[in-house]
């Protein structure tokens, strides 16, 4: 099923999956080192051929578990080279049985902190490229899916549509408690037929309850286990097009 292998710099191997090899090397990618009034670790991406007086759309990822920032070199080709500007922060919870593995965790202080490292990231993106404020979109798989929805449902107003691929929508800490603003807020849910980590009885929990609240969402299920595809991240180009097009011809 074209499964990625995510290797973040020899450090990290997701749940099994086929290497993309010879990433194109116009990738324009770095990673920052968290020290005194400077963001936390995260990784950017340019655009082939980026043209500074075009607003761009800016996608927000968030790695798996046992991931880090660096899978970003190998996500978004299979999404677009040309786009979007695309920022990746590291999560803030550390595998400790793993040298360069973090991941993302649904306690409050954790919270705070995810939210603060993907405001840092947007911002670092903005003093860099040229951002369009109203097209900000925040993706993630894994904890990262499940956490982009919680950010993006803590502060509905600020992003043009979340996206969790298989990853279980959030339940603790009211988690909906803003649900008359995120109803305008578009979410993608994609997971996989077979998914242990999000299995078919909690996704349709979990459709059942976006119904009710009234949100906007769209889902897509695809063949096998756990795991990120390219076929995944080809939809995710086309859905955050159908809105940012969408937009523009407003």
């Amino acid at each position: 099923m074209n499964r990625l292998v995510l290797d973040t710099e020899n450090t990290f191997a997701s749940d099994a999956i086929t290497s993309i090899n010879n990433s194109p090397k116009r990738i324009a990618l770095d990673s920052r080192r968290a020290r005194r009034n400077e963001p936390a670790p995260h990784a950017t991406f340019a655009p082939i051929h980026y043209e500074p007086n075009y607003a761009y759309p800016l996608l927000v990822w968030l790695h798996g578990h046992a991931g880090n920032e660096h899978e970003l070199r190998q996500v978004m080709p299979q999404v677009s080279m040309r786009n979007y500007v695309a920022v990746a922060p590291q999560g803030s919870w550390k595998d400790s049985r793993y040298r360069g593995r973090h991941g993302w965790r649904q306690a409050s202080d954790m919270i705070e902190d995810a939210e603060a490292r993907i405001a840092d990231c947007i911002a670092a993106a903005k003093q860099r490229f040229n951002i369009h404020p109203a097209r900000i979109f925040l993706a993630g798989h894994g904890s990262g899916g499940t956490m982009a929805v919680r950010v993006a449902w803590n502060d509905p107003g600020r992003f043009a549509g979340v996206v969790a691929i298989n990853g279980p929508l959030p339940t603790r800490q009211s988690p909906l408690r803003r649900v008359n603003e995120l109803r305008q807020l578009p979410c993608l849910l994609a997971m996989s037929r077979d998914s242990q980590a999000y299995p078919a009885a909690r996704v349709c929990e979990d459709l059942r309850l976006l119904h009710a609240a009234g949100c906007t969402v769209a889902m897509r299920q695809y063949p096998g286990a756990d795991g990120l595809t390219k076929w995944m991240l080809a939809d995710l180009d086309r859905w955050m097009m159908d809105l940012v097009c969408g937009a523009s011809a407003k």
